[in-house]
């Protein structure tokens, strides 16, 4: 109980922690460029960007709490991209055709999770090792199925769900929030939740236990998968176009927000509200860091160097713990 109490103090001190990081960059940025970072466009842009590669994320921190990895994330967004952008074009970018089109690309996330959680529940292949050969699979058909470029020629109205705005409120956004509250009641109020973070603390005792772990194993890549395609329908609708090679940079990026949000690198331990916040830190970031000019190559060696200094100060105090 006691240690019960201790992660959750943890994962509190976290949470407050990306609070008042986000905070401080807001008054930063406030000061440096008022007129440019506090803009209504500014906001309203970070809100379009944000949510594709946070809510694939969320699929790494499912993973990471199974105790595993997924690091075919941007391969099977990408591949459920293009699918749904092919599905769009045969149906001649109708109404029922873009509705058709992001049903298909959720069915072939699931389908990509369910071969991961497959081979990694019922084979036993270590996750790193599968999904990692995942990412190259689902690119390669990717590439296949588009022949190299980029799939063009898409309804001007599905670019809405990315560009588009609600009273104000990036579309974006909106399904952002959805998908935390939705990631949020499973993770509190279902059985799956529960096992997840008793199989990822220790798979051999939760075997023990009663719990299916195949089974448990099996749901957290579906659910990968299917955010994955939810992140790949939304980089689709950003570029209007869909492309085996789109998002490279998110696998580093969805797991320094992972690991920032709070998610044990060896598994057990997670909280969506950590992440989600992680995800907002890092946009206000990026954000800043755009305004002041960095160039690109120096932010990815900075989520290079952030995740690297993060997973060394988990491991620290970890190590403090267990000496005491």
């Amino acid at each position: 109980m006691d240690k019960v109490k201790g992660l959750v103090k943890e994962a509190d001190k976290n949470i407050l922690g990306l609070l008042i990081i986000s905070i401080c960059i807001i008054i930063v940025m406030g000061i440096i460029a008022p007129n440019t970072f506090l803009s209504v466009a500014n906001f309203q842009s970070m809100g379009s960007q944000f949510p594709e590669f946070g809510i694939l994320a969320f699929g790494m921190m499912l993973a990471m709490m199974s105790g595993g990895i997924d690091l075919s994330l941007v391969g099977i967004a990408n591949l459920s991209g293009i699918i749904c952008a092919v599905t769009m074009l045969a149906m001649d970018g109708s109404v029922v055709g873009m509705a058709a089109g992001i049903v298909v690309a959720i069915i072939v996330g699931m389908l990509c999770g369910a071969t991961n959680g497959f081979l990694i529940g019922y084979l036993k292949i270590p996750p790193m090792l599968v999904t990692l050969c995942g990412l190259q699979l689902y690119t390669g058909i990717g590439v296949i199925i588009t022949k190299g470029p980029a799939i063009t020629g898409l309804p001007e109205s599905f670019a809405l769900i990315t560009n588009g705005t609600l009273a104000f409120i990036p579309i974006p956004v909106i399904i952002f929030i959805i998908v935390v509250a939705v990631l949020w009641f499973i993770m509190k109020s279902t059985t799956y939740g529960k096992e997840l973070v008793f199989m990822g603390s220790n798979s051999t005792a939760s075997k023990y236990a009663g719990i299916d772990n195949l089974k448990v194993t099996m749901t957290t890549y579906i659910l990968s998968g299917i955010l994955g395609s939810i992140g790949g329908i939304l980089i689709v609708s950003h570029y209007n176009s869909a492309k085996s090679d789109y998002g490279t940079s998110y696998t580093l990026l969805t797991l320094l927000i992972a690991v920032l949000g709070g998610t044990h690198p060896e598994g057990g331990k997670g909280k969506v509200m950590g992440v989600a916040l992680a995800i907002i830190a890092l946009q206000l970031v990026s954000s800043a860091l755009n305004i002041l000019k960095v160039s690109a190559f120096i932010k990815t060696a900075a989520w290079g160097f952030i995740l690297i200094a993060v997973i060394v100060t988990t491991q620290l105090i970890e190590s403090k713990k267990t000496t005491r």
